[in-house]
């Protein structure tokens, strides 16, 4: 996840200064870093309001307070806000892509990849990554970075311990090639697949990203609930920090609104092309 960049958050605030959701957004960001107005309003307001009344008042600025004083409820209110749904081989469709298509492509004219998971989450799409990466191209030397705004999800994806749960759709033998079993039927990421992340906090929107970096980039599931302003925003950036002849992923349920203007083509579904 990330946030909107300084000046639009401004003029969304600026105009909303005696309303109280907008001014427990504030307050949040203030926290936490976690920018609420980069989502679309009514869901996030439903969201926000039907927790806290749950948790005992409609007081915003009441929760507010107590979410500065009390990091355990802060944790408890961000896993209910925030969109930290992931899993191993999440969109297997899309990783097929990665595997038979792009995967070949690209290191039949490099021997160095270096692939964003920008909102990565928990680590579960970066470790799927490297472990394709392993098994398609084993003689490339691939780097995998993952970014997220979640300091708590980024300390949990560098652990690379996923539930039982997490793996429910990943294919069995490669799974057991590249993690090691745990207790209550969890994987635990191979050390050499953990040599090929790295993981940081980072919003996506305001971080350095160099032009030109990356090979692949992968941005799932990210901007469904953003305002349009945020998602065009965040998919110029990521076209940016594309070299030329790379690809960005998107979700199933996503799209970028003008690929031809960003110089995209798509090749495959949820998939574009740089120029």
């Amino acid at each position: 996840m990330s946030t909107i960049p300084t000046q639009t958050a401004t003029r969304f605030v600026a105009g909303l200064k005696t309303d109280d959701f907008a001014a427990f957004c504030e307050a949040v960001r203030s926290i936490c870093g976690v920018d609420l107005a980069q989502y679309k309003r009514n869901q996030m307001e439903r969201r926000v309001r039907t927790w806290t009344a749950r948790r005992g008042t409609s007081d915003l600025a009441e929760y507010a307070r107590r979410l500065r004083g009390e990091p355990a409820e802060l944790d408890a209110f961000l896993d209910r806000v925030t969109i930290n749904v992931s899993h191993l081989w999440r969109h297997e469709d899309q990783f097929e892509v990665l595997r038979t298509k792009i995967l070949p492509e690209l290191t039949a004219e490099r021997s160095r990849l270096k692939i964003w998971s920008a909102g990565c989450s928990y680590g579960a799409e970066a470790y799927t990554i490297a472990a394709i990466c392993r098994e398609a191209v084993p003689a490339a030397t691939v780097e995998i970075n993952g970014t997220d705004l979640d300091k708590r999800m980024v300390a949990r994806a560098r652990q690379g311990v996923f539930t039982a749960e997490d793996a429910r759709t990943s294919p069995k033998a490669m799974l057991q090639r590249h993690f090691e079993p745990r207790d209550r039927g969890g994987w635990e990421a191979k050390p050499e697949l953990k040599r090929m992340v790295r993981f940081d906090n980072g919003d996506l929107l305001r971080m350095p990203v160099p032009k030109g970096r990356y090979d692949v980039v992968f941005c799932r599931n990210t901007v469904i609930y953003f305002t349009e302003e945020v998602r065009d925003a965040l998919h110029a950036r990521l076209v940016e920090s594309l070299a030329p002849g790379g690809y960005l992923v998107v979700g199933t349920s996503e799209r970028v609104a003008d690929p031809r203007g960003m110089g995209l083509t798509s090749p495959y579904h949820f998939i574009y092309r740089k120029a």
